[in-house]
This record gives structure tokens, sequence and C-alpha cells, in this order.
């Protein structure tokens, strides 16, 4: 039997208002990203792109359809939030990396959140910076590293509880050319190293162009690109 995709949207469906002022965003969106792929989501503003990611990371609800991650369906409030902790990642434009604490420290928190005994959370955490290039940092605040430095913290952050699922948004788009290429160069190989399946919204046709496929939103659906 093939392993289920990391994320699975099924006829998924969602309208913002009521009667005559109800916008349909989403008009039964079908898509699948197996595990290891890295998927880019390229699609003009106002077109659902957001509500999309917010869907599939379960910050949101649809009004129909089905969101799995990693075979697991998302049914009801407990298994939402399970799945949010345990199966999803994130990375946004801004990092949001704690101010207050260390490369390392802002990497072992999530794990911390999970359960995770302290020595094993710094153990993995030690690895993804390593992974990311950023090993002689691990002990440097956000304030005291560069843009491209902490956006590379955001995605060992996002890896630290080994999620099937990598969501980002715009994860360089606030990123000179030069360090956006690097940052997704050390995401890609991250992301693959951990086997995790990974949906990029992106702009930026050049980082599209060298993902693995590319989606776009036509009429409330996705289709590629």
């Amino acid at each position: 039997m093939s392993e289920a995709p990391a994320l699975a949207l099924q006829g998924v469906a969602r309208t913002y208002g009521r009667g005559e002022t109800a916008v349909a965003v989403l008009r039964g969106v079908d898509l699948a990203v197996a595990g290891g792929e890295i998927v880019a989501l390229v699609a003009p503003s106002g077109a659902g792109k957001s509500t999309l990611l917010q869907i599939a990371g379960l910050l949101d609800s649809a009004d129909a359809g089905v969101v799995s991650v990693g075979g697991r369906a998302a049914t009801g409030d407990a298994e939402r939030t399970a799945l949010r902790r345990e199966a999803i990642g994130f990375v946004y434009q801004f990092h949001h990396l704690l101010p207050e604490f260390t490369a390392l420290e802002n990497v072992m928190l999530p794990q911390f959140a999970a359960g995770v005994p302290r020595r094993d959370a710094e153990a993995r955490a030690r690895a993804l910076l390593e992974a990311v290039g950023l090993t002689p940092r691990a002990g440097h605040r956000p304030a005291e590293l560069s843009g491209g430095e902490q956006q590379r913290v955001a995605v060992a952050r996002a890896l630290a509880n080994r999620p099937r699922l990598i969501l980002a948004d715009e994860p360089t788009g606030n990123l000179d050319p030069e360090t956006a290429a690097r940052v997704f160069e050390v995401m890609t190989q991250a992301v693959r190293s951990e086997g995790a399946g990974a949906l990029v919204a992106t702009h930026n046709p050049d980082l599209a162009a060298r993902m693995d496929r590319t989606v776009t939103l036509r009429e409330g659906r996705v289709v590629a690109g």
C-alpha cells in the first residue's frame, strides 16, 4: 500500500458572507502533496491563496470537504489541534521568532509544547540548526541574526516536531533575491531530508520553477500552473 499523502484536500469549499454579498473563495478544491514533494502555489492576490493555506493548516475551517494530513482526517476540534501540533510546520514571510530566546531555544520550544524531554529537544534543535548551516549562531538571539539567518531558524523550528507537512507563505518574500535563493535552497534540502511534503505560496517565479510542480487557483479550484 502506498504511503498516505502529506496533505490531501478533497472537495474543500469556503464562502465568506451570506446572501447577495456572499463570496465563494474556494469551490471544491482537490489537491494532494506527497511526502518529500515541494509544490509551489502561485496565484494572484485575492484568488484565495491565503484562505487555502489557512484551511490546509487547520487554522480555519472549510464549509465543506475533507482535509487530511498524513492520512489523518481533521475531524473535530481535538483532532485538529493535535494535527497542528504534531503533523504541521509553518514558515511565514516574517520569521516570528521569540526575541528573548536564542536560535537554539526557539527551535526547542515547539518540542516542549509536544512534551519532548529537554535533552532530546536540544539534540534535535542542534541537528536542525546544523542542517540549515547555523551551528555557530545557535546561541544568538534573533536581533543578532541577519534576515536570512532568522528565516533559516524559522525553517528549523518548523521541522522541529518532524511534521508530515510544511506550509510556507511567502517564506522568502522579505529577503533580497540572493538571500532568498540561499534560504530556499536550505529549506528545500531540509524538507527533503525530513521526508515532509511542502506547499509553498510564492510570487517569485524563479523559486516556483525550482519546485517539483506548480499549481494555481482558478475560479476557486486548484489547477496545474
